[in-house]
């Protein structure tokens, strides 16, 4: 993953593509800042490709919500920028599941595990996040493991 954004931070040096030279520069600061914190922690190894595709589901989602707020408030342009961004951003995720993929994932996390109460709820959202980083948004996901533990 680091060699993948390393190589589209060149193309886009090259191009003189600032807006997305911007985004890729955050990523990698992202990434970055996550590798030292892991490292405190005593891992030397820094983060994984998994770990860095939940950095990047984080920050598609706080790019979502601020679009959502610069739309409220009216702020057109900055609501562009922030999209923009998610659209540099995704290009590292692998594809979103649908609805119906989710749910069968879903479905399929809660038999393996054997889930059957709502107490299991977290476990079963960890095996989601921990087997679909970057593929789903948890949030709606954990509507749908609630609707089947009920």
């Amino acid at each position: 993953m680091r060699d993948t954004i390393n190589t589209a931070v060149k193309a886009a040096m090259k191009a003189k593509e600032s807006e997305r030279l911007a985004t890729l520069r955050l990523i990698n600061a992202a990434i970055k800042d996550r590798d030292i914190a892991v490292r405190a922690e005593g891992n030397l190894d820094g983060v994984s490709d998994q770990d860095i595709l939940g950095i990047l589901g984080k920050m598609i989602k706080q790019r979502n919500d601020s679009a959502k707020a610069f739309h409220d408030a009216g702020r057109t342009e900055l609501e562009k920028q922030e999209l923009s961004e998610i659209k540099v951003i995704e290009e590292f995720l692998p594809k979103q599941l649908s609805e119906d993929e989710t749910r069968e994932a879903v479905k399929s996390v809660i038999d393996d595990l054997g889930a059957d109460s709502i107490r299991d709820m977290g476990k079963v959202m960890g095996a989601l996040k921990e087997n679909y980083a970057g593929q789903m948004d948890f949030g709606k996901a954990g509507g749908v493991v609630k609707a089947l533990l009920s």
